[in-house]
């Protein structure tokens, strides 16, 4: 949805970010426990990227915030589908 033409409104930008923030944390956890990051490089420097991107705050200005929304949602994609190619999670069917 934040990835496609659509540009979320205010109130719902604080709750796409909790969401995007906990499915990050779940994937960053399951690369460091299964150890992919320290097998593929690319995983480790999502990792890097979205434990410094979960810590952030939320930018103040509505662009602000909806360029740090698409940011997290570009990091749990890319992670996302490292950790499928490296067979770490299956693909939804």
């Amino acid at each position: 949805m934040v990835l496609d033409d659509y540009t979320p409104n205010d109130e719902e930008i604080e709750d796409i970010v909790l969401r995007l923030r906990g499915h990050l944390m779940r994937l960053v956890n399951l690369a460091v426990t299964s150890k992919v990051d320290a097998q593929d490089q690319k995983v480790a420097e999502l990792v890097t990227d979205g434990r410094t991107i979960r810590s952030e705050e939320l930018p103040g200005g509505h662009w602000q915030a909806v360029g740090h929304v698409r940011r997290l949602a570009w990091t749990v994609n890319e992670l996302l589908e490292r950790l499928v190619e490296n067979q770490c999670l299956k693909e939804a069917e």
